[in-house]
């Protein structure tokens, strides 16, 4: 739980630099240079510390899924904080851990609980209370951090199904290695269409070395999180992610003036209370495996 609680902190660290580069470079070309840097990076420890052979991964499909999650997710996070203030996409990217415990039994084969279906419920009905306020300034870009809470969940279930099957330098360079040409794919493929705020350019240094920044905490809080999801069921280990709020409330208020209305602070409020039921109830129906 430990190395989830700290993977999750740092990622909001590094979102808070991503939105610090919003109208300084398109948010395609933004999460391509920065998986870009990671899987170079990655992958060049990875030849070092396991040799050439590593690179070839035993369950290829596993991970090019892990990748696509993961990338379609960035995506759409990384819109999200360009156009949302950084607590309230926070707040509904929360509901992936509820997204996570509920796919975890179909997808993995793990029981779901009849506290999942009751924290599911009222974490979607804190989600639709943040959402209302912003469809209605923002439109459509509201549901962005939706997605990628979906995504990133299935990430999270992915996760867990390739425990065992590599080390945790391995399984971060193949998800970067997957998520980078689909991201590069994206930013070319924006700019070739003529979409409007999307043309990419020569980057200014400082967004470079931001990119630099955030390919390097994102790493190590994916490192961690794999950790921590490898070392535990993975609806056990989702709730931890709401530390996160936290972080991300401090960071805008500090350094972006986003201070969340009472809407959003409801909205997590129940969020959060769905993620601490469920994790209470995790901690009890293990008590008793555990005891035995």
């Amino acid at each position: 739980m430990l190395y989830a609680l700290a993977g999750f902190s740092i990622l909001s660290v590094g979102d808070a630099v991503v939105k610090s580069m919003a109208g300084d470079w398109p948010v395609t070309a933004v999460a391509a240079l920065r998986f870009a840097i990671g899987a170079i990076v990655l992958s060049a420890l990875l030849v070092v510390r396991q040799g050439p052979r590593s690179l070839m991964p035993d369950h290829p499909w596993l991970q090019i899924g892990r990748g696509i999650c993961l990338a379609f997710s960035s995506l759409a996070f990384f819109a999200a904080i360009f156009i949302m203030p950084l607590a309230e996409t926070m707040a509904i990217t929360f509901v992936s851990p509820v997204l996570t415990a509920l796919l975890s039994g179909p997808l993995l084969g793990e029981r779901v609980r009849p506290a999942v279906w009751f924290a599911s419920l009222a974490a979607l009905g804190g989600v639709s209370i943040i959402l209302r306020p912003n469809l209605a300034e923002v439109g459509w870009p509201a549901v962005l951090p939706l997605i990628a809470a979906i995504f990133f969940s299935l990430m999270i279930i992915l996760n867990r199904a390739s425990a065992g099957k590599g080390s945790a330098l391995s399984m971060q360079a193949y998800i970067a290695v997957v998520s980078a040409p689909i991201l590069i794919v994206a930013a070319f493929g924006a700019d070739w269409a003529g979409i409007d705020g999307f043309e990419i350019g020569m980057p200014d240094w400082s967004v470079v070395i931001r990119c630099a920044i955030v390919a390097a905490t994102a790493s190590t809080a994916h490192w961690l999180t794999y950790i921590g999801t490898t070392k535990a069921g993975a609806a056990q280990i989702a709730p931890a992610s709401y530390v996160q709020i936290l972080v991300a409330s401090v960071l805008g208020w500090l350094f972006f003036d986003d201070v969340p209305d009472i809407l959003t602070v409801v909205g997590a409020a129940i969020i959060i209370g769905a993620g601490l039921y469920l994790w209470r109830d995790s901690r009890k129906t293990a008590s008793p495996a555990t005891s035995v």
